[in-house]
């Protein structure tokens, strides 16, 4: 059984390294518009990471014009996902930061994780 899986399952994305909640990221997309295809820079923090196999995923969460929380979920494995690169790692307690949705300011900050 274990074979037919593996059959089936996309190759891993050599370009994404392994990420945690707490995470402050940059991810950059291929987006088609047209004809034309341009890469577009999503840079916020993780605030979840599902490593399931195939159906991998996090979400990205930042802050846009006016204060306003833009999340997006990307596939680990989908071919649009140019490169992820890790900023900053930072000290959480959670798997899911969502308590995160409902803080603004410098309440929303977390402490940066600094490894030896």
């Amino acid at each position: 059984m274990s074979e037919l899986i593996k059959a089936v399952e996309a190759p891993a994305n050599e370009n994404v390294p392994p990420l945690n909640p707490g995470d402050m990221v940059k991810v950059f997309i291929r987006i088609k518009e047209g004809n034309s295809e341009r890469t577009q820079e999503f840079k916020g923090m993780v605030i979840r990471a599902r490593n399931s196999g195939n159906n991998a995923n996090f979400t990205v969460r930042r802050i846009a014009s006016n204060g306003i929380g833009v999340e997006r979920t990307f596939l680990v494995n989908s071919p649009r996902l140019e490169k992820v690169i890790v900023e900053r790692h930072s000290h959480v307690r959670r798997a899911q930061l969502y308590y995160l949705r409902g803080k603004t300011g410098k309440s929303s900050r977390l402490k940066q994780k600094f490894t030896a």
